[in-house]
């Protein structure tokens, strides 16, 4: 939570997380050194004595042993994690047991560097605590202990106070050696203390000021450490780092906090597939394709001159092309676009429908699915048949020919259950395309009822199933496929229930989702095999690339796949579509959900025509994190399709009915 709560901060703000949530394992702050430039947690003290004696302030508290504390920060330093600790006065330690503490602390110091600073905080006490009646910690003590602080730390060290619990007294800071306030915040309160409120940051200046030095803003990170991030900030939050940190180390006088991706794609690519290569342990040809250098003008000219005369590229060519930048990506799309124009003409589709996900409960595990939940989780839930039927209904009344129909791998739900669904909501609504279950739900379905794919796509289109989606597919590359959902559906499989479904009559979309854990050489194998079962079957009626969503992907999350796709590969990835399946699937299909409306709008002026549903509600996309509406209304669809000059119309599923709508004056 912790980790995810940090990624989130850096993405939504780009401001720097500093996270102290108290006693951590070794292996629980190296999870977390990705996500945050620094880390804290107050020593207190190294008293055991305040820790064993019945009514003392450690009493009964198991993470306030000394020892337990000592070792998560010395684990810190192992980690190279810039961190604040310190001392706490006034809880009925000695002035012996100060100076231990303070020596501890230098001990560690001096042996790792981590320590960025020493706090000491006077103890003030909290009513409707223990403590309550505990007097204040004195302030001549306060400023006696601050001192030996300094002295015991040396010159160079950091040592901190909060200025709001010395009320007026608190320029006498200054005086005793300190060289850092901590935090103060102008638009939040101290939460551990209410009742204090920090002083006007023009006051400070004005204190320091008088006293002959000067009042820097810093980050999180102290100057040093910023300076020379290495070993001490990971790669993948330098960025966020760097865009707040002067040239001296400070905080910027400029800048501005924006979100940023927590790990940049062009960064993490490679450090996210040598992961997935140690899992796998197989990695020429990923690793291969990464080492190779750039292509040369020749390459890609003669790759391009190859799809331009209507050829299909080799894969060596067609990993050229997905390696197209500047002018090269330019000549790409719009040959992509002719290829278009030359297979449907100017028309872009959508159909009216509905999406339907009947339970996101699931206990698959796949690692890129923030949709998922378990039985017990707040979020989980189920639909009734009857309620499913209704939202198709619904969906029917308001103009829609189609429900697209997916969910969790439920573990409780009999092969038999996905006739059920379909015959419920047949008898509703009699007209209605049913598009439904992937060909990992297939499986599930025909695996717990001991019968074949062909028996249970049979009976599941004799009680109304229409088409089926091919999501499910992902990257049609094993090695892949095991790093992102640990082999629950091989690429064969996937091959084998679309084959089957096509054989049966029953038609499929076909999709994939990229910017992950994959490389070009992995798409061009996946559209390879693509038109391979397309000039085989016939049954495919569109391809849709789906950029994978990484804000609340639990691979993301982990640290092991990339941040999502850029605007170049998206671009890439859908005219290589076109051009790599031209003549065999004539529908290229925008994923608005993912895209929003403005990037569908450049993927269609890029090779594509058909902007896909207007779904009414969308489910999974959003849980991953994507921010794009849940709906969109035909005229939207009408006056985005006519905004580019093209034009809009209404189809099936099947695209075996097409109605041109009158263009939108825009």
């Amino acid at each position: 939570y912790v980790r995810a709560m940090a990624i989130l901060v850096i993405e939504e703000t780009g401001l720097l997380p500093h996270l102290n949530p108290g006693v951590m394992s070794w292996e629980e702050m190296a999870r977390l050194k990705p996500v945050a430039p620094s880390m804290g947690m107050m020593l207190e003290t190294t008293s055991e004595r305040l820790y064993r004696t019945p009514g003392a302030a450690h009493y009964g508290s198991p993470d306030k042993k000394p020892s337990v504390r000592l070792r998560v920060t010395e684990d810190a330093g192992r980690l190279a994690i810039p961190f604040t600790t310190g001392i706490l006065i006034g809880i009925g330690e000695t002035a012996r047991e100060r100076a231990e503490s303070l020596f501890a602390l230098r001990a560690l110091a001096r042996q790792y560097g981590h320590i960025q600073e020493v706090i000491v905080q006077n103890f003030v006490a909290k009513p409707l605590t223990a403590m309550a009646s505990q007097p204040d910690a004195g302030h001549d003590d306060y400023l006696a202990t601050i001192a030996l602080a300094r002295i015991l730390l040396g010159p160079r060290a950091t040592v901190q106070a909060p200025p709001n619990l010395s009320d007026e007294r608190f320029p006498e800071l200054l005086d005793a050696g300190i060289n850092d306030w901590g935090g103060v915040s102008p638009v939040t309160i101290d939460h551990v203390n209410p009742e204090k409120p920090w002083p006007q940051i023009e006051r400070l200046r004005a204190e320091t000021e008088a006293r002959g030095s000067v009042l820097r803003e810093r980050l999180t990170i102290y100057p040093s450490y910023a300076i020379q991030p290495d070993p001490w900030i990971d790669g993948r939050v330098l960025g966020a780092v760097e865009a707040l940190r002067a040239p001296d180390g400070y905080a910027r006088a400029d800048a501005q906090p924006r979100g940023v991706p927590w790990q940049a794609p062009d960064v993490v690519l490679k450090k996210a597939l040598s992961g997935s290569i140690r899992l796998i342990e197989n990695s020429e040809s990923a690793t291969d394709d990464l080492e190779r250098g750039p292509r040369n003008g020749g390459e890609v000219n003669a790759a391009l001159r190859k799809v331009e005369s209507g050829a299909v590229p080799n894969d060596d060519e067609a990993l050229t092309l997905f390696e197209a930048e500047g002018d090269a990506l330019e000549q790409v799309c719009r040959i992509a676009d002719d290829m278009r124009r030359d297979a449907v003409g100017d028309v872009v589709t959508y159909v009216i429908n509905r999406n339907i996900n009947f339970t996101n409960i699931c206990y698959v595990g796949c690692r890129f699915c923030a949709f998922a939940q378990r039985r017990d989780d707040a979020d989980a839930y189920f639909l009734s048949n009857d309620e499913v039927a209704a939202r198709a209904q619904e969906a029917w009344d308001w103009g829609a020919t189609e429900v697209c129909i997916q969910g969790g791998i439920h573990p409780d739900l009999p092969g038999d259950y996905y006739f059920d669904l379909l015959r419920a909501i047949k008898a509703r609504v009699p007209e209605m395309h049913i598009h439904a279950f992937s060909p990992m739900e297939v499986l599930n379905g025909a695996s717990r009822l001991g019968i074949s794919f062909a028996e249970w796509l049979t009976e599941a289109k004799r009680a109304g199933l229409g088409s089926t989606p091919g999501t499910a597919a992902e990257i049609l590359d094993d090695d892949v496929r095991w790093v992102l959902t640990k082999g629950k559906l091989p690429a064969d499989t996937w091959e084998q229930v679309i084959r089957t479904a096509h054989g049966l009559g029953i038609r499929s979309t076909s999709t994939i989702m990229y910017g992950h854990v994959d490389a070009p050489p992995h798409w061009v194998g996946h559209l390879r095999r693509i038109r391979s079962i397309q000039e085989d079957t016939g049954g495919f009626t569109e391809f849709v690339p789906l950029p994978f969503v990484h804000q609340n992907a639990p691979i993301y999350l982990a640290g092991k796949a990339r941040a999502g796709a850029t605007i170049a590969e998206n671009r890439r990835m859908h005219a290589m579509a076109r051009i790599m399946l031209h003549s065999v699937v004539d529908n290229i299909q925008v994923s608005w959900v993912k895209l929003g409306i403005p990037g569908s709008q450049v993927m269609l002026q890029g090779g594509c025509n058909d902007f896909g549903g207007t779904l009414m509600e969308e489910t999974i996309s959003r849980m991953a994190g994507a921010n794009h509406g849940i709906k969109v209304e035909p005229d939207q669809f009408n006056a985005a399709i006519s905004e580019i000059g093209r034009i809009p119309a209404v189809r099936t599923t099947v695209y075996d009915a097409i109605r041109v709508v009158e263009p939108v004056d825009v």
